[in-house]
């Protein structure tokens, strides 16, 4: 790939200049320049004063959905007319000679536009798009139409026999062939492929014990040691945490709203006495940071359910910020928006293994191991089943019930007659 030119960020600069001066808002000047951007990489950063029509077309045909590339088409007609001052007659990316010739690609198009209409989370529609790749190339890239229920049969299998995935993971890649069958290609699935679904292994979660936690959180530091509290006081799920919002921190009530959780249900749990100071000068150096992202023409958040749409000036608003915000701007991959994300869950699982290691810990030590051990100690010290229940967000006592055989108790705390 050739350098980028030096007129590449002075082009940027003036569309900025342009967006602005036609009252665009922050949030559609940054997408617009990060299509820009998307265009620009792709013509290996040639200036687009050096491009064609058919350039920006190969672009447009090149992107996954039709919303991007209205979006993008948009954002490319607006440079070459009020930055370049030279309008391009461009045909609606639309139609078909825009859309891939390749119908095996416009069916992943069909999928992810599926699932996005339905509101599945980024990472399911990254692992179900991925599924279906891979049963599509299994089956030497036939069509999935030409297939059926006894070739998603034989990949399932595959799986177990040759791949040797955990029970979960085959799970998965049935859920994601199940909706490639009913949700895009609205094809009922003749062969019984309900009897093909794994049985999950039931397993008993490690868990530390007081003074362990105490060693492997004494081992962390930063933020990483305030999450690590936060796990472990309040328990939480890793991406629980990190999705937590300003306003989901109630420090009057000493209790934290875990919103969307993993059943797509709201619950509450409580807010550690110790914490509530850390946590506080935490968000005094997070609102200092989103000042400065405001003062730059950023500070904007992702939203759920369309809350950008119905309230514009949400996302810059103080109480909708990530209370773990990531060290650096990102673009969002749906929208195109430069903004601020929350943190990786990444960093702090690499922090809890190299903690647990220094610690000396001879246990697989993971971040939900401080949601287990959280769970296996409030039972410890007597608190009721469904109370931990209600604070893990179980729907199921059953679920909870697992921290008993932990415990190495069962309902009736049996001891042996030996022991007698």
């Amino acid at each position: 790939m050739s350098a980028p030119t030096a007129q590449t960020p002075k082009l940027l600069d003036r569309l900025r200049a342009a967006l602005r001066q036609r009252h665009y808002p922050a949030q559609a000047e940054e997408a617009h320049v990060a299509w820009v951007k998307r265009f620009i990489f792709f013509h290996d950063k040639r200036h687009p004063a050096t491009l064609t029509a058919a350039d920006v077309m190969a672009f447009l045909a090149s992107l996954a959905t039709d919303a991007e590339r209205l979006e993008a088409r948009s954002a490319i007609l607006f440079l070459y007319r009020h930055v370049l001052n030279r309008p391009l007659d461009l045909p609606d990316p639309l139609q078909p000679a825009v859309r891939r010739a390749d119908p095996i690609a416009a069916l992943r198009d069909q999928a992810r536009e599926a699932l996005r209409v339905k509101h599945y989370a980024l990472r399911t529609e990254e692992a179900y798009l991925d599924w279906i790749k891979r049963f599509i190339r299994y089956h030497g890239h036939r069509h999935p139409r030409e297939l059926g229920g006894a070739e998603v049969a034989a990949f399932l299998t595959h799986l177990a026999t040759e791949g040797h995935v955990a029970a979960s993971t085959q799970n998965q890649a049935l859920a994601a062939l199940l909706f490639l069958y009913r949700d895009v290609l609205h094809q009922e699935l003749a062969y019984p492929i309900e009897t093909v679904r794994a049985r999950k292994s039931q397993y008993l979660p490690a868990v530390l014990t007081k003074e362990e936690v105490r060693r492997v959180i004494a081992q962390l530091s930063g933020v990483h040691q305030l999450l690590a509290k936060l796990l472990y006081g309040s328990g939480l799920r890793l991406l629980e945490a990190l999705r937590l919002r300003v306003q989901d921190l109630d420090f009057e009530r000493r209790a934290i709203i875990v919103r969307n959780t993993k059943g797509n249900e709201d619950r509450v749990t409580m807010l550690p006495d110790s914490l509530v100071e850390p946590l506080k000068e935490h968000l005094r150096r997070v609102k200092r940071l989103h000042e400065e992202d405001l003062a730059k023409g950023y500070g904007s958040v992702y939203l759920p359910d369309a809350l950008d749409r119905k309230y514009p000036n949400a996302s810059r608003e103080w109480i909708w910020q990530y209370v773990f915000p990531s060290d650096h701007l990102s673009t969002d991959p749906r929208s195109g928006v430069v903004r601020r994300h929350h943190l990786d869950e990444s960093g702090l699982q690499k922090a809890v293994r190299a903690a647990a290691r220094a610690a000396g810990i001879n246990k697989r030590v993971t971040c939900h191991t401080f949601r287990h051990s959280f769970a296996t100690h409030l039972l410890e010290n007597g608190y009721d089943i469904r109370t931990v229940q209600e604070l893990l967000g179980h729907k199921d006592v059953k679920t909870t019930m697992i921290y008993t055989h932990v415990l190495q108790r069962g309902g009736l705390a049996v001891r042996s007659l030996l022991d007698k």
